[in-house]
């Protein structure tokens, strides 16, 4: 038989449920971390940066870049002085944060990509506990 977790417990799981729900909610969709991730490597133009996140439209680039600007893990410059206006977008210090974040999805999806394309089918459907983890690779016990 199983009993609910203390209360204290409880408290604390639905902490970190909340705060896990609030990064999502900042960084969820398709395009939101490939935009952070591409201003990581310095400022950029729109143009430069819609061409670097590939499939990203113009619209959904300026929407995207809205948000993340109005959540403070960016910056724009708009130099009015240059003919044409001049707009680059920065990593603010606040998306910078980030980079731990970052580092840990991409090598997650590097293990997850490892375990999808030299596992056969069976070993894909296995369960956590079958899982075994060494740095830079996902393998599963069979």
């Amino acid at each position: 038989m199983s009993f609910p977790p203390p209360p204290a417990a409880a408290h604390a799981c639905n902490a970190s449920m909340r705060s896990v729900r609030d990064a999502l909610d900042l960084l969820g969709g398709k395009w939101k971390l490939p935009i952070i991730v591409g201003l990581s490597t310095g400022p950029k133009r729109f143009k430069h940066l819609q061409r670097e996140v590939t499939g990203i439209t113009a619209k959904m680039l300026s929407k995207e870049l809205k948000e993340l600007e109005t959540n403070g893990l960016i910056t724009r410059h708009v130099e009015a002085h240059a003919v044409p206006v001049a707009v680059t977008y920065t990593l603010a210090e606040y998306g910078g944060t980030l980079f731990p974040v970052v580092e840990a999805l991409r090598d997650w999806g590097q293990q997850h990509r490892t375990r999808i394309m030299h596992t056969d089918a069976a070993s894909i459907n296995a369960g956590p506990d079958q899982w075994t983890t060494e740095p830079g690779h996902l393998s599963v016990a069979v």
